[in-house]
């Protein structure tokens, strides 16, 4: 099959050979006239030699979006079988059944795909243009592979807007009822699939609530930004005496209330609805403390621009944190933010654990869960960093 032609300016396909994903606007020489938004095209060097096969969108600053770099592979519905199946084996051999994310965008050669899997259900989230091209395909891929009770689509985020697409939510086959109860490590979860953030529950984090157990036994735990109880549950499964919840949305808290509930721990969890930066600063006053403290915010940088104040942010929430662990206690921070590293969410905590003035001690380095695999050519797929701290 012949594909619509784009050109790359001349050294700008060093990127895509050293195994980039993305071709920005600016990186264009020109494009053929044949070439619609949401086509399949061959990217070529200024040399016209190819170079990759992907999808185009003139409206988006990312212009171009790689597939395969096999000059014979065609994107055809098999195409999208094929790279369905090879991520779902690779969760299977990991040993990931019951709650996982099947398919994580560009790691498994879909890029602008996500796809969450809640016990027999599916949420399905596209923010490509180009990939929306194939949402048929890959509903029925999803259908043949995993046999599912209901797929839900999650597209109600503002960045399908750029490009060129509206938001949408709505069950694409089947049926999925008002919450789906997963199984994590020991811990029953009901999850919002239609309304919960994100795809309805924050799997990224799953393996991370698992490394918990040594650190909870016994201790009173602080658990800010605790969204639909993840953190909270396993502390009180783990033995914690106690756990406050800490969540600006009470929508949130109820479900976590409800989870609390269906684990038998909802005696040992109480349930705060406030700003945490409110809430730390005030607790530091009082002389509060905690044997565990959990500090897992959203994403605070949402763009480049916006790093410098999301620095300053984490660590005046770091640092308050690290004042409210009693003596020999344990702090489990993380960032989202793609655009702080790995070096600067460590350089950050570097400040604070200075400025708290007392030694803190480094147990465990934590990254998003394996079934949120990181490319490692891509700077920022390795999204989810985290510390296990010991505060002295």
């Amino acid at each position: 099959m012949e594909y619509g032609k784009v050109c790359l300016r001349r050294g700008e396909e060093r990127d895509l050979r050293a195994g980039g994903l993305w071709v920005y606007d600016n990186e264009v020489d020109w494009v053929d006239d044949v070439c619609r938004d949401g086509d399949v095209v061959d990217i070529l060097d200024s040399r016209m030699a190819f170079v990759a096969r992907g999808y185009w969108n003139s409206r988006s600053k990312i212009a171009a979006r790689v597939l395969t770099r096999d000059e014979g592979e065609a994107i055809d519905r098999d195409f999208f079988r094929r790279r369905l199946a090879a991520a779902w084996e690779f969760r299977r051999q990991l040993g990931f059944s019951n709650a996982c994310r099947v398919v994580f965008g560009e790691s498994d050669g879909l890029p602008g795909l996500t796809v969450d899997k809640f016990g027999d259900c599916l949420s399905l989230q596209i923010v490509t243009l180009g990939m929306e091209q194939w949402k048929r395909e890959i509903v029925g891929g999803l259908v043949e592979l995993l046999r599912p009770a209901g797929i839900y689509e999650r597209d109600d985020v503002a960045v399908r807007e750029k490009e060129g697409l509206p938001q949408a939510t709505g069950c694409l086959y089947g049926a999925v009822p008002e919450l789906v109860e997963i199984r994590e490590h020991d811990a029953a979860m009901a999850v919002d699939i239609r309304r919960g953030q994100k795809t309805g529950h924050f799997l990224d984090q799953q393996e991370n609530r698992g490394r918990l157990k040594p650190y909870c036994a016994g201790r009173t735990v602080l658990d800010l930004c605790s969204h639909t109880g993840g953190f909270a549950i396993h502390s009180c499964l783990y033995g914690a005496a106690s756990v406050e919840a800490v969540d600006a949305s009470e929508q949130a808290l109820a479900m976590l209330r409800e989870n609390a509930r269906r684990n038998g721990v909802g005696e040992r969890i109480a349930t705060v609805c406030d700003n945490v930066f409110d809430l730390v600063r005030r607790e530091a006053q009082e002389g509060r403390q905690y044997g565990l403290v959990i500090c897992d915010p959203p994403a605070f940088a949402k763009s480049r621009k916006a790093l410098a104040g999301a620095y300053r942010g984490y660590k005046e929430l770091n640092l308050r944190s690290m004042k409210l662990v009693a003596p020999g206690g344990f702090l489990v921070t993380c960032s989202c933010s793609q655009f702080l590293t790995p070096e600067l969410f460590h350089k950050m905590l570097r400040e604070a654990a200075a400025d708290c003035g007392r030694p803190v001690r480094l147990l465990e380095l934590l990254m998003q869960s394996r079934d949120h695999p990181a490319t490692v050519t891509a700077e920022q797929a390795l999204y989810l960093k985290g510390c296990i701290l010991q505060v002295l």
